[in-house]
């Protein structure tokens, strides 16, 4: 029931009848006031080539036919009211159009429907227009038809029968600009000689008039392409009245709407937008710099055309390219993308002619890197040693007189440092190197001490409980044949060699192995024998 307000409201606004002579001066008396208002500066309306009008909304028809009953009238709001409009120019001023339009009907016994259908009404014709400043003309002449409500076969109930009216008519439309880009129409269509006739082939004769008025607003604009978002309200009087039978039908129909106009416009307006500078295309191809490969996803930074100083951001498609609008002469395009050098490239634009094409190379930015600043001492005492050789990976460098080396350019993360320098002995340090950063690395260096011995510590522990085990060391090749004390544990001394040490306890099961020293060194040898198995 949320909609029998509005219903009563289109009902109240559209049951006022005026008459075409009182209409027609309404009408033209209001185009001519809002012309008033327009800015003089403003443009005329620019001519189209062709256009297709589509409109879908309500009707409310009013009237009665006499002798088809008492108390039947036409009189009711309608759904499903639609129209289209066909219009074509040949040149700027002579034309053609196509006019029809659909009509819900229905009669009805006080508010009970008794029957229904379907009207229909058209014209074609050729047309003219011409303009005036913001206001233009258009007249029309040709061929009218409309199918009016008639009853007949009223023994059982009355049967929607459509009276035919075939006419010469006059149709004539105004249109005017106003601010904001909207513009205002006001059209109207008079037949002139009259045919008309009942079914079964009975002559009558008829009258009528249409007149109406739109508001319309530009929703959508692609090149010449335009559509116009359309609220029209129309009336339409008839009458028809069959010859020697008195029965007379009369109707006046009033309809509102929303439409929807779709219009290829004429070269003038594409003329005018690029007057002055002139324009062409270019094809941008993103790329990169060693390997060629496009690069998706590139942002470029081209000059706008739509505010003259500016520039705008276009990405490039899937295969690196874009096509951009530039404006003719020198231009030049900026690409961007994230791991990438940013690249410039400068394209000459023609207004006529081919696309103009460049192709922007980028170069891939170098990784971050960090240092290492590397000092090597001797002893505990912190002595810089010179000339001390330093490796990393593929760099090798030696120390200055103050014991320091600088290793630049390596990549973030864990780096192995090796040192070594004769008479001391080599050795192995760890760092990390910082992005950006500078990190410091102090290795410290021991003497090597010819002739001292070198020293095997160790313990000997069972696998099975863990603990400490009675066993035998033996070093053949040092002559050296040991056992654990009480706590599992061993000492040897040795010269700095590769021996091989076997170690063996009752019920447990012999191991043998390979150990490396050097003169002064002490090695650690901790080892877990197996009891055998019974």
């Amino acid at each position: 029931m949320g909609h029998l307000p509005l219903f009563s409201i289109l009902r109240r606004a559209l049951r006022r009848p005026s008459p075409l002579s009182d209409i027609l001066p309404r009408l033209l008396l209001l185009v001519l006031a809002l012309a008033s208002t327009r800015d003089a500066r403003a443009e005329p309306p620019e001519p189209e080539r062709a256009s297709l009008r589509l409109r879908y909304g309500l009707s409310f028809r009013q009237g009665e036919q006499v002798d088809v009953g008492p108390g039947l009238t036409y009189d009711g709001l309608t759904p499903n009211d639609a129209a289209l409009t066909l219009t074509g120019w040949m040149g700027t001023y002579l034309g053609g159009g196509l006019d029809l339009q659909r009509e819900a009907f229905e009669l009805k016994d006080a508010t009970s429907r008794v029957t229904g259908g379907s009207l229909a009404r058209g014209s074609l014709g050729p047309r003219g227009r011409l303009s005036l400043g913001p206001v233009r003309l258009e007249l029309g002449a040709g061929y009218g038809f409309a199918q009016l409500p008639l009853f007949g076969g009223f023994t059982a109930a009355p049967v929607l029968q459509r009276g035919v009216r075939h006419a010469a008519l006059v149709a004539g439309r105004v249109l005017v600009e106003l601010p904001a880009g909207f513009q205002l129409e006001a059209r109207g269509e008079l037949p002139l000689t009259l045919s008309a006739h009942a079914a079964g082939g009975m002559k009558a004769s008829s009258s009528g008039y249409v007149v109406g008025a739109a508001l319309l607003h530009p929703v959508v604009r692609r090149e010449r392409w335009t559509g116009t978002l359309m609220l029209e309200v129309q009336q339409a009087h008839d009458t028809m009245e069959l010859e020697g039978s008195g029965l007379r039908s009369e109707q006046r129909l009033r309809r509102m709407g929303l439409a929807l106009e779709v219009a290829w416009r004429d070269d003038a307006r594409t003329s005018r937008v690029i007057e002055g500078p002139r324009q062409g295309f270019v094809v941008l191809n993103i790329v990169d710099a060693e390997t060629g490969t496009p690069i998706p996803g590139a942002r470029v930074r081209v000059p706008s055309m739509k505010t003259p100083g500016t520039s705008e951001e276009l990405v490039s498609d899937a295969q690196g390219q874009l096509r951009a609008l530039l404006p003719e002469g020198e231009q030049s395009a900026q690409a961007s993308v994230e791991g990438y050098e940013d690249a410039t490239g400068v394209a000459s634009v023609s207004g006529e002619g081919p696309s103009a094409t460049l192709q922007l190379r980028l170069r891939k930015k170098a990784p971050p890197t960090g240092s290492l600043k590397v000092k090597v001492v001797q002893g505990k005492g912190g002595t810089p040693l010179p000339d001390v050789r330093v490796v990393s990976g593929s760099i090798q460098l030696r120390t200055d007189m103050v014991g320091v080396v600088l290793l630049d350019g390596l990549a973030p993360g864990p780096v192995v440092i090796a040192v070594s320098a004769p008479g001391f002995r080599a050795a192995e340090e760890a760092a990390v190197v910082v992005a950006g950063q500078a990190s410091e690395l102090v290795v410290v260096l021991s003497q090597e001490h010819k002739g001292e011995l070198a020293t095997l510590v160790g313990q000997v522990r069972s696998a099975r409980s863990g603990q400490p085990l009675v066993a035998t060391v033996t070093i053949p090749q040092a002559k050296v044949r040991t056992r654990t004390d009480k706590g599992g544990g061993f000492t040897a001394r040795v010269r700095g060699g590769t021996y091989r040490i076997t170690l063996s306890a009752p019920r447990h099961v012999t191991q043998t192995k390979m150990v490396t020293v050097r003169d002064g060194e002490q090695a650690i040898l901790n080892v877990d024998l197996f009891p055998r198995g019974r």
